[in-house]
């Protein structure tokens, strides 16, 4: 199931990746190319924090899944953009779901501690959508005040308190659920952070 889910993942991040560089008017060849940035490009990441073989380089299934969804995505453009430009948030959304929860799993499995397995499920999930929204000149959702990185912290969070009460696999899905929801709920009703978290700084103060 762990392993299905990650290419789940690996899927959905290579479609989100396309469709935005598609709404960028790329060639085929830089579109397929963002869609591999933006599934591979989060995994990569972890795998070289955490000093492992990279798993796409073990397993070119992984590649394969990741170009053949990239490819898929661009041959049926037309009829995908025609959807809700809202479909790349959710899209992202789940992949940013499924990235976390494996990201969490792979890196207790190395014997690291929870607080290390939480970050790492927050840096693998949204490194490949920071590459993605870079490269095709987006604004980067980590960087605005959209609910982003709070649903993945507190759904990572949840995980590694469910993991000592109840199976992996149940675990596995409330925690991809509560990361899901929250995103898709803010996405559906533009929630953003309250103002009164942000640092807020007085010009007139700062240049007297």
């Amino acid at each position: 199931m762990e392993y299905f889910l990650a290419q789940v993942g690996l899927a959905v991040f290579a479609v989100s990746g396309v469709l935005s560089a598609a709404r960028q008017r790329l060639d085929i060849f830089s579109i397929v190319v963002v869609g591999l940035l933006t599934a591979l490009g989060g995994g990569t990441l972890r795998d070289v924090m955490l000093d492992v073989p990279v798993f796409w380089l073990e397993d070119l299934a992984a590649f394969w899944i990741a170009l053949g969804g990239s490819f898929a995505t661009f041959v049926g453009i037309r009829f995908i953009l025609k959807f809700p430009q809202r479909l790349l948030s959710y899209l992202d959304a789940m992949g940013v779901a499924l990235f976390a929860v494996q990201a969490i799993d792979k890196t207790l499995l190395f014997g690291y501690p929870a607080a290390v397995a939480v970050v790492m499920g927050l840096i693998t999930s949204v490194a490949g959508g920071i590459i993605r929204d870079v490269v095709t000149h987006r604004p980067t959702l980590l960087l605005s005040r959209e609910l982003y990185a709070t649903p993945i912290v507190l759904g990572g969070m949840l995980y590694v308190v469910l993991l000592h009460l109840m199976p992996s696999p149940v675990c596995r899905f409330v925690a991809m659920g509560v990361i899901f929801g929250i995103r898709a709920i803010a996405i559906r009703w533009q929630l953003f952070l309250p103002l009164r978290l942000t640092l807020k700084i007085d010009l007139n103060e700062e240049n007297s």
